[in-house]
């Protein structure tokens, strides 16, 4: 039986529209009507649109954000978010304006970006934040997440350099298909430590659980529930994580998913 499902957003929820379809609303109301516990897992931030679909989905519930670096319970505010070192924020700002890359830091409440470049000012859009460059040093929030906006062929390199005491992962959103979205969170955080810790809140084992995803940083999750389930446009990790294969994002892949679980 599954008592849990944490579903990622881009690319799982939300497809190349930039919202989340009327049917899947439906199919997510169904499931909370039978006592289903609904989570976002999200690479995206805990505000803006993403902090809306999390209410939708389960107002009283505990979410996950920025990959598993915030992990919060509306509308408490409880959260078991883990900031990255500041040294570690220093070197990757210090990195960025070496290289002209465009970096966003992350924290509970807000995001900062000093690139006024197109891929970021379509990031805030697709986030439904107001786009405002600011000097990254000056970021005054403990950093949970940062994320290199990068274009597919540069991934690779970023990812051969040096991240100590950080993890890396890979993303993409239909929204954005130019993009790649690399995240970086403080060592040993990713999206199956943040699964595990709202299993344990919800005292729902992990083979009740269901994860839905589409990118590499779904993989984590995906490994370690029950019910790991890859959408049609999966990338290759997580098709090969999964157990279950549903549609892609544009064609009703998510309702697939939840109509599965009932199943199981």
């Amino acid at each position: 039986m599954i008592e849990l499902i944490c579903v990622d957003v881009d690319g799982t929820m939300v497809g190349s529209s930039g919202d989340v379809a009327s049917e899947t609303w439906a199919a997510t109301a169904r499931m909370r009507a039978r006592g289903v516990r609904l989570a976002i897992c999200s690479g995206r931030p805990a505000f803006g649109k993403t902090r809306g679909y999390a209410e939708r989905l389960d107002a009283d519930g505990w979410h996950m954000f920025q990959n598993g670096a915030s992990v919060i319970r509306l509308p408490l505010g409880t959260t078991h978010s883990r900031p990255i070192e500041p040294a570690l924020v220093r070197a990757l700002i210090e990195r960025a304006r070496a290289t002209g890359r465009s970096l966003e830091l992350y924290g509970d409440t807000g995001y900062a970006v000093e690139t006024d470049v197109p891929r970021a000012r379509e990031h805030a859009r697709l986030l439904g934040l107001s786009f405002v460059v600011s000097d990254l040093l000056a970021f005054g929030s403990p950093v949970v997440r940062a994320q290199w906006l990068l274009p597919h062929d540069e991934v690779e390199a970023v990812m051969s350099e040096p991240h100590e005491g950080l993890t890396l992962s890979h993303s993409l959103s239909p929204v954005m298909p130019d993009a790649s979205f690399l995240n970086v969170t403080p060592s040993g955080v990713d999206k199956g430590e943040a699964v595990r810790a709202v299993a344990r809140a919800y005292d729902v084992p992990l083979e009740h659980v269901m994860m839905v995803g589409d990118g590499a940083n779904d993989v984590p999750a995906l490994r370690i529930v029950g019910a790991a389930v890859a959408m049609g446009n999966a990338e290759r990790a997580a098709r090969e994580a999964a157990h279950f294969h549903v549609g892609d994002v544009d064609r009703g892949g998510l309702v697939e998913a939840l109509t599965l679980a009932l199943t199981l």
